[in-house]
């Protein structure tokens, strides 16, 4: 079933997004697993939100990819992002 996430980065810049997305999506593709990718400014930080396979991809990325990057990449985000989660239950597309 499909996995969605947001990542909200209080305080978070364009400029500190594209630091990190260097690092975590090297070449400007998806990892493995990861269907959908999108981001923007919104009040008060930056908002991501990905679509996922499973969980299971989700969360191998964010332990083996994401965690190391926003802790080593210089000019990205300050710290962990506030998270929310859920299995998809429903999906309409244009």
């Amino acid at each position: 079933m499909t996995y969605i996430i947001t990542h909200f980065f209080e305080g978070g810049t364009k400029s500190q997004y594209d630091a990190l997305l260097e690092v975590a999506h090297p070449g400007g593709g998806l990892p493995e697993g990861q269907t959908y990718h999108g981001a923007g400014p919104t009040e008060g930080g930056w908002l991501v939100v990905a679509g996922w396979e499973s969980k299971a991809h989700c969360d191998t990325f964010i332990a083996d990819t994401l965690m190391p990057a926003i802790q080593s990449v210089t000019g990205g985000f300050d710290g962990p992002p506030q998270e929310r989660a859920a299995e998809l239950a429903n999906e309409v597309m244009a």
